[in-house]
């Protein structure tokens, strides 16, 4: 059986154990949960987690030494943050469109006395982009800075590039350590079915049945808009740009979809879903390497749909009718916000909460849909890194007439 196929398996089989165990067995599952189900997604997470930093720092390095040009890093590099800003827009525009149709927030009654939420203060746009030159790389790799450690590594790329034979020690010992990561990698998607079976049960055995069915109308309008802006925008753009059909990208794409979806964390989930999009989706290494890192910090259309829902639906909660021009705030801030707080953790309620602030809708909301965020978080995930993927295709298929080249493909344990 394919690895793929035994997540999806442990997929289903989570979220039936979560159900049996919160409705048949409510008294066991905190206990099952905190040693059992904890402890094995903990495990699955670090492992993949223990991964990242490396593989990040690796791949840059080789794909920006891979692209050789400057202009070409540069023209690359462009394509990359328009397709990531585009996207964004269009699916916070989604998100809002559906809400404002179907008005979740006046269906049924909802007790805003007692919410309450206190968000943490995300740094300034212009404090983030002068934060991403590293003092110091080290310190930056330690704490797991993306946006500092892909900074650091075109540096080293570049210069490598640069200096060319004098540095082909240094570039060959690069390459074997990326290659010891993508063992790693296959290492460690073996324990990926138990781990994601852990998860997802812990999930979904974690949310009450009321406040599911409570929130059913606002779950269901971010869903809607998960999937629409998936076919539509991500499917649309591969067949549009890539020439490739969507289907063909969708099926490659799923193992990794199916561990985003299990871990929530797009960083995480970052060394499988470059390794799915090197092999099944044929994406150059070079351009694998340096646009779905970027990508995993500061692409996050998933996070954007819950904004635009959550922002409608919290306005009509509270009675606020939103203009026009207060609408399309929402969309900058949102689309700002996807940038300037790249890195921060809670990252997706630290920007729900700049785009109310910029609205002048009450932070206290966040709380009313905290009890189904986490089941949600799950699904954007899987929307975000679908995103970086898609953008990586068609980078790689405008790049063919400018000679990037592709790589040998690494034996998968996706196919075994």
């Amino acid at each position: 059986m394919k690895l793929s196929s035994k997540i999806l398996i442990a997929l289903a089989l989570g979220v039936v154990a979560g159900l049996v165990l919160n409705l048949a067995a409510p008294s066991i599952f905190p206990e099952a949960d905190k040693y059992v189900l904890k402890p094995v997604g903990t495990i699955f997470l670090n492992l993949i987690k223990m991964l990242v930093v490396p593989i990040v720092f690796f791949s840059i390095v080789l794909g920006t030494a891979g692209l050789g040009d400057p202009k070409k890093l540069g023209r690359i590099g462009a394509k990359t943050l328009g397709y990531f800003l585009g996207t964004t827009t269009l699916a916070i525009i989604i998100a809002m469109v559906l809400a404002l149709v179907f008005k979740p927030g006046e269906v049924g009654t909802f007790d805003t006395s007692g919410a309450d939420f206190k968000a943490e203060k995300a740094p300034p746009v212009s404090e983030t982009l002068l934060n991403i030159i590293p003092v110091n790389p080290i310190q930056a790799m330690t704490e797991g800075n993306m946006l500092q450690i892909i900074a650091f590594s075109i540096f080293v790329g570049f210069a490598l590039t640069m200096l060319g034979s004098k540095t082909k020690g240094l570039y060959n010992l690069i390459d074997q350590g990326n290659e010891l990561m993508m063992y790693l990698v296959n290492l460690v998607m073996k324990f990926a079915p138990y781990g994601a079976f852990a998860l997802i049960a812990s999930a979904v055995g974690g949310q009450g049945i009321p406040a599911l069915k409570a929130m059913g109308l606002y779950m269901g309008i971010v869903i809607a808009a998960l999937l629409l802006h998936s076919i539509i925008t991500y499917g649309g753009s591969v067949a549009l740009f890539a020439k490739k059909n969507p289907i063909w990208f969708f099926k490659g794409f799923s193992p990794a979809m199916s561990v985003a979806f299990s871990t929530s964390s797009s960083n995480a989930t970052l060394p499988i879903s470059m390794k799915t999009a090197q092999e099944n989706l044929d994406v150059p290494e070079p351009i694998s390497g340096f646009v779905q890192p970027l990508g995993a910090t500061v692409n996050m259309d998933g996070t954007a749909i819950m904004q635009g829902v959550a922002t409608i639906f919290i306005a009509q909660v509270y009675g606020v009718d939103l203009s026009i021009g207060e609408m399309l705030t929402v969309v900058l801030t949102a689309v700002l916000a996807s940038i300037g707080t790249a890195g921060v953790p809670g990252v997706g309620l630290i920007m729900l909460a700049m785009v109310l602030n910029s609205v002048g809708l009450p932070v206290e909301g966040i709380a009313l849909i905290l009890g189904v965020d986490r089941l949600l978080d799950m699904m954007r995930t899987a929307v975000n890194i679908t995103g970086d993927a898609a953008c990586a295709v068609i980078v790689a298929k405008t790049e063919e007439k400018h000679g990037v080249a592709n790589t040998p493909k690494i034996k998968s344990a996706m196919t075994e």
